[in-house]
C-alpha cells in the first residue's frame, strides 16, 4: 500500500493562509448557519447539500456583497493608517536627535 508524499509544512501553511482559502472557511461557515437554522425551524436535518443549495439560491450574492463591502473598508482604514505611522515613526526619529 503507497502513501501520498506529503506536502512540506510551509506549502500548508501558505494555502491556509491564502485568501481563497479564507473565503472558502467564511462561505462554509454560513453555509453551516444556515444548516443550522433551517433544519431548527422545520424539526429535522436538512443535510449539508440541501443547506448549501438553498443558501446559494437565497443568500450568497447578498453575504459576498456585504463580505466585499466590509474588506474594503478595512483595507481603506488600513491605508489611512499607514501614513500616520510614517508621521509618527519620523518624529520619533527627530525627538531622538
Amino acid at each position: 500500500m503507497s502513501s501520498l508524499p506529503k506536502e512540506p509544512e510551509t506549502s500548508r501553511e501558505f494555502v491556509k493562509q491564502s485568501s481563497l482559502y479564507q473565503e472558502f472557511l467564511a462561505e462554509r461557515e454560513e453555509i453551516l448557519r444556515h444548516k443550522w437554522l433551517e433544519s431548527e425551524r422545520l424539526g429535522y436535518d436538512i443535510g449539508f447539500e440541501r443547506a448549501l443549495l438553498d443558501w446559494i439560491r437565497k443568500h450568497r450574492d447578498g453575504w459576498r456583497a456585504h463580505r466585499r463591502a466590509l474588506l474594503q473598508q478595512q483595507q481603506q482604514a488600513q491605508a489611512a493608517l499607514r501614513p500616520a505611522a510614517g508621521v509618527l515613526v519620523e518624529a520619533g526619529q527627530k525627538q531622538q536627535n
